[in-house]
């Protein structure tokens, strides 16, 4: 290419000294920034004085940047400052990928994107950040290159720090939402193991319910003897249904036979910690411990006052034993990827839920406290202390409003009104974050599914073609024998 200079005669250069691996685009660009900058001079003069004032930097796309060293040297702890800085070439090899030291170009492979900020930000001091950049992939090549994150605009960090905060909160919900579904086995921990091929079988059976028809058969059974227990606890409270076998209901028999089943499965699980499965099973035989612990006080002290009593407070545990029983509905969550999910929101927003019981309970005591103030001199008033009034505002907050306890004052029903409608404020507060993390959580746990039952039918479906295409192969290779043998 030729340089044209007012009064002097052209200047005709090589490009390929000032940067062999440049393209058409890339020469372009050299031509302008060669333009701005020489001076009149030869040809050699001309190349000396680019060569040993500029730092070229060429990356695989290829792009190639220009970048003078009184820049590059305002920064002598970055990896370009270095560059520039540094007298030994040996050095300078061990901060790029290849060095030409004839036309003083270093070759980088990195993500040209990403330079073209740090390359804004040694001419003009400011590190810029783009929104579309992955802010994992931008924070890892500027520490390459040996940038910090405070030398950009107040404004664009805040953005950063804020993208960053999001995915790192993505990834760590994204990771427990996968040790929340993933139940593998490690396959290492059956070998050696005693019946370890059997073990594994069961393994598969209770936990992996998409592993074979027989796990989602088992998924089934457990799903309905669930069900079937409930209802059955549920119509023994029902006179009308109340039919007796030998002295005891239909239904606790029944539930028995229930019960039978989810112990074999307690102990198939081989998990003495699984806290759902016991909770489902211990209420009954605590209820059945105490029931003979009852008729026997009964049978040897039917007349102490004392015996009645203790009797009687057994009576009372026993009807907590059997409420603990509705806790077995519980076990339906392993099979309802819903239930899963709505308890993994709860954990993950146990701030936000901590914040709005602590919101409520402020406002039960504040209006509560306010509304007996006014009520307690009324003549037979529901509001005989602050503690009965609690009541009242913890319906009125939650916008139920029962009518059991009614303010009759003026001032009292202005109360009212302003305890509603705080109520209507904070109830809707949480209610569309926590629906969104539902939604959010429930799609990745189906998505998840999806995935792993996707597989595992490939899986299957892979082994069926290869035994498949085995046995065509062994059918061909005995064909021939069999007709040598005729």
């Amino acid at each position: 290419w030729m340089i044209h200079q007012k009064n002097q005669p052209s200047a005709t250069f090589p490009l390929s000294i000032l940067s062999p691996s440049c393209g058409p685009l890339q020469m372009q660009h050299t031509f302008l920034v060669v333009f701005c900058l020489m001076r009149v001079c030869d040809d050699k003069t001309f190349v000396r004085h680019y060569i040993f004032n500029f730092l070229v930097f060429c990356f695989p796309l290829p792009q190639v940047y220009h970048l003078p060293y009184r820049l590059a040297a305002r920064y002598p702890k970055t990896r370009i400052g270095q560059l520039a800085t540094y007298t030994d070439h040996r050095r300078k090899m061990d901060l790029c990928d290849d060095y030409i030291v004839q036309s003083n170009e270093f070759f980088f492979d990195r993500d040209p994107k990403v330079f073209h900020n740090i390359f804004n930000f040694y001419r003009t001091g400011v590190l810029c950040i783009k929104d579309e950049l992955c802010p994992h992939s931008f924070l890892e090549e500027i520490n390459y290159w040996g940038v910090r994150i405070k030398n950009s605009q107040r404004c664009c960090r805040i953005s950063f720090e804020e993208r960053q905060d999001e995915l790192n909160e993505q990834l760590k919900i994204q990771k427990q939402l996968i040790a929340e579904l993933e139940r593998e086995e490690n396959e290492v921990l059956f070998d050696g193991l005693a019946f370890g091929t059997s073990r594994k079988m069961i393994w598969n059976l209770m936990e992996k319910p998409f592993s074979s028809v027989s796990a989602k058969l088992m998924g089934v059974a457990s799903s309905i003897f669930v069900l079937v227990s409930l209802v059955a606890m549920t119509l023994n409270t029902v006179e009308e249904m109340q039919y007796k076998l030998s002295g005891k209901f239909y239904g606790e028999y029944v539930e028995t036979f229930c019960i039978t089943f989810f112990t074999l499965e307690y102990l198939l699980r081989l998990a003495m910690l699984n806290t759902v499965d016991l909770v489902a099973i211990l209420p009954h035989y605590l209820q059945m411990v105490l029931e003979c612990f009852e008729d026997q006080d009964m049978h040897l002290h039917s007349g102490d006052i004392e015996t009645v009593a203790r009797v009687g407070k057994v009576g009372q545990v026993l009807k907590i034993m059997r409420l603990m029983r509705i806790f077995r509905i519980l076990k339906l969550a392993r099979h309802s990827t819903g239930l899963r999910a709505f308890g993994f929101t709860l954990r993950q927003c146990y701030q936000q839920v901590g914040c709005l019981l602590l919101f409520i309970g402020m406002g039960i005591f504040v209006f509560s406290a306010m509304v007996y103030t006014v009520e307690h001199d009324v003549y037979n008033t529901n509001f005989t202390s602050i503690p009965h009034a609690w009541w009242w505002a913890a319906v009125s907050i939650s916008t139920v409003g029962y009518g059991d306890m009614l303010p009759e004052t003026n001032l009292g029903r202005i109360f009212a009104f302003a305890c509603i409608s705080f109520g209507v404020i904070l109830n809707g507060m949480p209610i569309s974050i926590l629906y969104n993390k539902f939604s959010d959580y429930y799609t990745k746990l189906k998505s998840h599914e999806y995935t792993t039952v996707t597989k595992a039918r490939g899986k299957v479906h892979f082994a069926r073609r290869a035994a498949k295409k085995l046995a065509e192969c062994c059918e061909d290779a005995a064909q021939p024998r069999t007709s040598r043998l005729q």
